[in-house]
């Protein structure tokens, strides 16, 4: 992967009406083409900051560079760089698919021969739309047209704002195969969502903020990592009455005379280790069952901590 930066933030801070601080000195960088999960709860600062970048909301102090353009020094030329897909469907009813493209390069001064309308509608798998009145379109073609219009005026970084809010399981399918198409052609993409499965299995890395603060800055894999915590449900025949060596090392969740249920940390007990001290024991495995941590049990600790 390509590790030009894109996205440099520096000591970003935004406060409202003196005392409410909605970011907190935030510092993160994005490289060219990866996907990058932003993450955090309700009022962590995720829209303060995508907004910033957008030029709706100022910033209050700190420094932000686009595709090499500071944000103070050249505002039109970031927003150039940027294309954003916002949560809410805000398309007019009476457009065609490709009427509202067309409009929409017209409003960033696309020439005509150097649009690319045709291409972003067959993109975003809305070709055989293309002159349907957009209040005929469904739903999720309407958020796959909200994709369309951010990618007109051919941006280097595309953010999405909850893409997948909503939608159920094989639309939200669809527009993750989109978001990779996005990625395959080179763009750089951000990410915000609140499921977490989504963002374990999109995103290169994910930072994740809390109450205006940046948290956490890793890659996928570091992060699943970071959690050791393993569970292991055996199915057996007869109570175990000890692990013997391993005792102190595991936690028992459950132990009756058909199931055995474990945890323990993957650094300091091998699976195997337990399989032995219950063979050992005459006992039969009928069935074994584990499961690793997710973003989720990453998340959780990181928010308590």
């Amino acid at each position: 992967m390509n590790n030009k930066i894109v996205l440099s933030v520096k000591n970003l801070n935004k406060i409202y009406n003196k005392n409410i601080q909605a970011l907190k000195n935030l510092n993160l960088e994005v490289n060219e083409g990866e996907i990058f999960g932003l993450l955090g709860p309700n009022g962590a600062g995720k829209s303060t900051f995508i907004n910033i970048l957008s030029g709706i909301t100022t910033k209050t102090s700190g420094d932000v560079n686009v595709w090499g353009f500071n944000l103070d020094k050249n505002p039109r030329q970031v927003r150039a760089s940027l294309g954003i897909v916002p949560q809410e469907i805000n398309v007019d009813p009476f457009f065609t698919p490709k009427n509202l493209l067309e409009l929409q390069a017209g409003l960033y001064g696309v020439k005509k021969k150097d649009r690319i309308t045709d291409t972003i509608l067959e993109l975003v798998s809305l070709k055989d739309k293309a002159n349907s009145y957009t209040r005929n379109l469904s739903g999720g073609m309407q958020r796959r047209l909200l994709i369309a219009k951010a990618l007109v005026h051919k941006p280097p970084i595309v953010i999405l704002d909850e893409p997948t809010a909503g939608v159920d399981v094989e639309l939200r399918k669809k527009l993750l195969e989109n978001v990779k198409s996005l990625q395959s052609i080179g763009v750089t993409i951000i990410l915000t969502t609140h499921y977490l499965s989504e963002a374990e299995e999109m995103c290169d890395r994910i930072a994740i903020i809390n109450k205006g603060r940046l948290i956490a800055l890793d890659t996928t894999e570091n992060m699943l990592n970071k959690i050791q915590g393993k569970i292991v449900k055996f199915k057996i025949n007869k109570k175990v009455s000890n692990l013997g060596d391993i005792s102190n090392l595991i936690k028992i969740v459950s132990n009756n005379s058909k199931e055995l249920i474990i945890s323990y940390e993957k650094n300091k007990v091998n699976i195997q280790n337990i399989i032995d001290s219950l063979k050992a024991q005459n006992i039969d495995i009928l069935d074994v069952q584990s499961t690793d941590p997710d973003l989720e049990d990453v998340f959780i600790k990181l928010i308590k901590d």
